[in-house]
């Protein structure tokens, strides 16, 4: 029941933490296109400011053209017809009058504008016509053309088109989309990527100073994001680094004093009989015991590269030096790419821990399981307590401290959990409550589990 809930608990937590990481995609994506639209508006509001006044001079040489050919040809048709035909026959508003009625409002922007234009006819025409606003409909603005008419004076009605704010001119649109993805783009960088990268700068440069920084939060462009990941992870990696690397000198220093300590005793005898000579032997061999376990801990076997290995048959090599009465095999014959010196040198730390601290038989068992396969090493001893289980992973942890005198410095099963990390496994203990019979080998077991992708690896491999 405890497993069913922390299972449901676990998934609600992942459910809520992706349904907030989409809440703040989502957010994120709302702002960046709203400032893109307001750098949008504002270049196309700029646009108009800066080129405003271009177009209408461009609007003006246009209609100045299309109106000085109507004059000229309304001008030479006058001279034979009467306007009231020539309105018929062309359709141009011509009105007969001495001169037009003012309009009821004034605009000095549009009388900026006929100004304008009657300098495009100027320029243009014979003569310079007069030009006087007249009384629009809407927002359509009209004005007068004074024509030369040679019985009555004549005014020739045109329509002078306002300048268009909205919607802006075509290319103009497209300029102002130009320059807002340029804005954008420019916000985007510094907001997204060129402030974490000065976070990210600055915590680079204390751990240069050998500093151990607080983790970076994760922030800005995806990219971005994945680098701060991995820089928060190599920052966990080297400040653990600094933390075995600073406990393994300790050890050396505290577990190397006794035995020297003790020859340094006997060799400042004046006589050492052979009882002496025996116990300075052990001394020294517990010595280069200790120094074989630091420097297996110091390596782990990174160096090593993986191997396609038949695991029955190198356990089989591994195991070889113990009689066949006190350790037994039960193997399945399974390949995989292991590092068989790491490996072995762990496999051999567990058997050696199980005759030293258990009880004969031994026995090694290899067997296939869902997630991979496991090696299991089991002895008939009762084994560790469960409360000490985490404690006995951790290194230069001694359960028992009398075990120092043997040359144990706690690195055993710290060893043995390195290399099975470093393989991608888990390191695990199994006990047998009570006397009676479970159908196990033993009554205390210490499992090496090897992760399944290492056995895909090995089968494609032979498939191929």
């Amino acid at each position: 029941m405890a497993t069913s809930l922390s299972q449901t608990e676990h998934r609600v937590h992942a459910e809520m933490k992706l349904a907030v990481s989409w809440w703040r995609l989502i957010i994120r994506i709302s702002l960046w296109s709203g400032l893109l639209l307001g750098a949008w508006v504002l270049c196309l509001l700029l646009l108009q400011v800066l080129f405003g006044r271009q177009l209408e001079r461009l609007q003006t040489v246009q209609l100045g053209r299309e109106l000085a050919l109507n004059v000229r040809l309304t001008e030479l048709t006058l001279e034979r017809y009467p306007p009231v035909l020539i309105n018929e026959l062309t359709g141009l508003k011509l009105a007969v009058m001495i001169r037009p009625p003012r309009p009821r409002r004034d605009d000095p922007g549009f009388d900026h504008r006929i100004v304008g234009l009657q300098r495009e006819l100027c320029s243009r025409l014979s003569h310079c016509p007069k030009l006087l606003p007249a009384e629009g409909s809407g927002q359509t603005r009209q004005v007068w053309i004074e024509l030369i008419s040679p019985l009555e004076p004549v005014w020739l009605q045109a329509e002078l088109p306002t300048v268009s704010l909205w919607p802006p001119e075509p290319m103009l649109l497209v300029v102002g989309l130009v320059g807002a993805v340029i804005i954008a783009g420019g916000v985007y960088l510094l907001m997204e990527v060129e402030r974490p990268l000065r976070g990210l700068e600055r915590a680079l440069s204390r751990v240069g100073d050998g500093s151990d920084p607080p983790a970076v939060p994760a922030q800005g462009a995806p990219e971005v994001q994945r680098i701060t990941h991995r820089f928060n992870a190599m920052v966990l990696r080297l400040a653990a680094n600094r933390r075995e690397r600073a406990t393994m000198l300790a050890g050396i220093a505290h577990d190397l004093r006794a035995p020297i300590t003790r020859l340094r005793f006997r060799l400042s005898m004046p006589r050492l009989d052979q009882p002496e000579k025996d116990r300075c032997n052990s001394d020294l061999e517990a010595l280069e015991r200790i120094t074989g376990q630091f420097l297996l801990y110091a390596g782990g076997g990174e160096s090593e590269a993986l191997v396609d290995c038949p695991l029955d048959q190198w356990l089989a090599e591994v195991v070889a030096s113990h009689p066949s009465e006190q350790l037994i095999l039960d193997l399945e014959q399974i390949t995989a790419p292991v590092r068989p010196v790491a490996l072995g040198r762990a496999v051999a730390n567990v058997i050696d821990n199980a005759f030293t601290y258990g009880q004969a038989p031994v026995v090694v068992q290899l067997r296939s399981r869902q997630q991979g396969c496991s090696i299991d090493i089991w002895d008939q001893g009762p084994g560790m307590p469960k409360s000490q289980w985490d404690r006995a992973l951790q290194p230069f942890q001694r359960l028992d401290e009398a075990r120092g005198e043997q040359g144990h410095c706690g690195l055993g099963l710290a060893i043995v959990s390195h290399v099975v990390h470093r393989h991608g496994g888990e390191l695990q203990f199994d006990v047998v409550e009570g006397t009676g019979s479970s159908g196990k080998p033993g009554r205390f077991c210490v499992r090496i589990g090897l992760p399944h992708r290492t056995l895909e690896r090995a089968d494609n491999m032979q498939k191929s």
